[in-house]
């Protein structure tokens, strides 16, 4: 893939202006990087140290010999150590991420980072772990202090649950409730005219005194995508890694809150108090940058939430699943986990990364004169890092389109998360100055959505790109259920164009970022909890992922599968399913956020299946007296100009009907007036064309 495949993004980033110069954090929050004499000085003098070498912030466990090598308390690395690099060959390596530091026993605000946008959370010291039942019990947990009478913890999912997306989990203990997650979906086939859907709070906006912060495990839209909408009605800090953080606040900036949300900054390492729950944040790897799993630790015990994840041990970021942390938990103990279940049916491994960029090549490689088209996730960082890079080494530019694309590598570049070369990226407005063979475009639309822009390009649409014999599409994405006929609408219309496309079932272009069986059952070995409860996914996708977790060795009677507003209940006497809370889909249609209901997607699903019939007629009560009419307009039921007869009966049917109510000194009673209208016109038109339309009758008075 050549030397730039090497080229990593630095754990923490300076802005655009200094990209040269980048900074690390130390794992538990820390801010790694001190600029100059007189910003050294004031480290020294904040947390009382001399450092002692400049990369004291980078070693790691010596796991091999049984021992630790610890950064000294407040300890920090130079900018200088911390971006020092191995070059082998022609590909630089990786500086090595730095390891996670020893437990402290006081709290400690950290130091935020020079060019990171959000302030960093304040962060503790790992809780030390809840003793264990006995000896050999698997993650069970007993406090070692007298726990208050009663005391619970609830695990509330909101959304995530026998469903793709939407996924939103709530914590609670006692007076405390964190909030694991708030993502978004996309509605059904039938949901018509219906734009996203957003989990129920009704829950947490009664009790929003007890919300002590929403945690956010990476920044896929079915993770985060709700955030705006929830900050409406309740107003929590909001905690997630820095490239999350950046997606959040991209989406935040096209909403106005009447707030400003509260975002704070956290790394993979650090824990974060929130009342009587710590939150501690573990690296993972997914197809986003920056992705953690989160051990939450309470007074029962610790709770494991996976978030999404697979095991790559070659990423492209060169930093691989922290598996020490996750086992170091399942020795201490972990009272319930919570994994993902998306490929809880695929047997093996989900591939590396990595074997997405040695297709890249042989693409790129084959097709030199033909210009490359490539759509995928935005939010897949990685694989649009991969795509430059190629790119850059088959002396290509690169252009970008699509909103959410072109406003995530933005975001990505910015904060340090991807490494452009120089002179590579133009302007989607300049690529008519270059040949096919120089030229890459990175497309949103891998989904076939409608107006994405491989969408415009394949109908003729877009105003800068027309596709053609000389293109070739590459589609780097799998089909999210439910999209398969959007995405073959696209590829139609782009072979129509003497397109050539590529895509995941004729060449390896895709890997999936979700965990395969023996992933899943790895992360059972790691954490060996008590209780268990599969999260994200389909009902056979959890059912599947509790089969799983019975081959490991997890007792049946432990694994709870729960409803969406379903309520696990954990104390000291065990866990089970106790009560529900209010909880269910939210519809976002437009501006609107929860006014269509039912009744409203019933109506529209009425009008988009028969189409509508409007009766107008003007009656003067006082001589119950026809005026004027009744005249007929159809719309979605019949060509009128091709149905003459048709709505000439119905309209002396019409008539009749409204006369016939007059007559009877039924004119003052409009329901009945109209019901008896509608009555004699659906019996009608349902004997002579077999649908019903919905029919309104307009009757005015003079």
């Amino acid at each position: 893939m050549g030397a730039k495949h090497g080229i990593n993004r630095i754990y923490m980033a300076k802005t655009k202006k200094n990209t040269e110069q980048n900074e690390v954090l130390t794992a538990s929050g820390q801010a790694a990087v001190a600029q100059g004499e007189n910003a050294e000085k004031k480290q020294r003098q904040s947390h009382g140290a001399q450092r002692k070498g400049g990369n004291s912030g980078n070693r790691r466990r010596n796991a091999s010999a049984g021992r630790k090598k610890t950064v000294p308390e407040g300890g920090s690395v130079t900018a200088e150590a911390a971006t020092t690099a191995e070059v082998k060959g022609s590909a630089v390596q990786p500086a090595r991420k730095p390891v996670r530091r020893q437990k402290k026993k006081n709290t400690r605000e950290a130091v935020p980072a020079t060019g990171t946008p959000f302030p960093m959370a304040q962060t503790i010291a790992t809780p030390a772990p809840v003793a264990k039942e006995r000896k050999g019990q698997r993650g069970g947990a007993k406090g070692k202090k007298a726990l208050p009478e009663g005391a619970k913890l609830r695990i509330i999912p909101l959304g995530g649950i026998s469903e793709i997306g939407k996924n939103m989990t709530a914590i609670e203990y006692g007076d405390d409730i964190v909030i694991v997650d708030c993502g978004l979906g996309f509605p059904d086939e039938d949901m018509l005219g219906i734009d996203l859907v957003i989990p129920d709070i009704t829950y947490l906006e009664a009790n929003a005194a007890k919300i002590r912060g929403i945690v956010l495990t990476h920044g896929h839209e079915d993770h985060v995508g709700a955030v705006p909408y929830v900050l409406r009605s309740i107003h929590p800090p909001v905690y997630g890694t820095r490239l999350t953080l950046g997606i959040v606040r991209n989406k935040l900036e096209e909403f106005r809150l009447p707030h400003k949300p509260d975002l704070r900054c956290v790394n993979a390492g650090d824990t974060v108090r929130l009342g009587e729950l710590a939150v501690e944040f573990i690296h993972v790897n997914h197809s986003i940058a920056d992705a953690c799993a989160l051990a939450i630790h309470t007074p029962l015990g610790v709770l494991v939430h996976t978030g999404d994840f697979k095991l790559d041990l070659t990423p492209i970021d060169g930093e691989v699943m922290d598996i020490a942390r996750l086992s170091e938990l399942g020795k201490e103990g972990v009272l319930l986990l919570m994994c993902e279940s998306t490929n809880a049916e695929r047997p093996g491994y989900t591939p590396s990364e990595k074997k997405v960029g040695k297709s890249l090549d042989y693409i790129f490689s084959v097709n030199r004169e033909k210009r490359i088209v490539i759509a995928t996730f935005s939010s897949n960082v990685h694989r649009v890092q991969q795509i430059i890079d190629t790119s850059a080494q088959y002396g290509r530019k690169v252009a970008i389109t699509g909103r959410s694309m072109v406003n995530i590598v933005n975001a990505a570049v910015e904060l340090g998360y991807m490494t452009v070369p120089a002179g590579v990226l133009v302007d989607i407005s300049e690529i008519r100055k270059y040949t096919p063979r120089e030229l890459t475009v990175i497309s949103t639309g891998s989904q076939g959505e409608p107006m994405s822009a491989l969408y415009r390009m394949a109908f003729g649409d877009h105003s800068q790109v027309t596709l053609g014999a000389n293109d070739l599409v590459v589609l780097s994405a799998s089909a999210i259920p439910g999209n398969e006929k959007l995405i073959g609408r696209i590829v139609n219309e782009l072979v129509r164009r003497d397109v050539s496309v590529l895509h995941d079932s004729s060449v390896e272009v895709h890997v999936s970022g979700h965990a395969c069986q023996e992933e899943l059952k790895l992360m059972q070995a790691l954490t060996k909890p008590k209780y268990f409860m599969p999260v994200h996914g389909e009902y056979k996708h959890l059912a599947a992922n509790r089969s799983l977790a019975v081959s490991m060795g997890v007792d049946p009677r432990n694994i709870f599968i729960a409803d969406i507003g379903q309520v696990l209940e954990i104390d000291q006497k065990g866990a089970r399913l106790n009560g529900t809370v209010p909880a269910g889909k939210v519809l976002v249609d437009g501006y609107g956020v929860g006014d269509v209901g039912s009744v409203v997607l019933r109506d529209r699903r009425h009008l988009a299946q028969d189409g509508l019939i409007v009766v107008v007629a003007t009656v003067d009560t006082s001589y119950c007296d026809l005026v004027s009419g009744p005249d007929i307009i159809s719309r979605g039921f019949v060509y009128v100009k091709e149905s003459e007869v048709l709505m000439e009966e119905a309209k002396r049917l019409a008539l009749k009907a409204i006369t016939d109510s007059l007559e009877s000194g039924e004119a003052g009673d409009w329901m009945e007036m109209k019901n008896s209208v509608r009555e004699v016109l659906t019996r009608f038109l349902y004997a002579k064309t077999k649908r019903k339309p919905m029919i309104l009758p307009v009757i005015m008075n003079v």
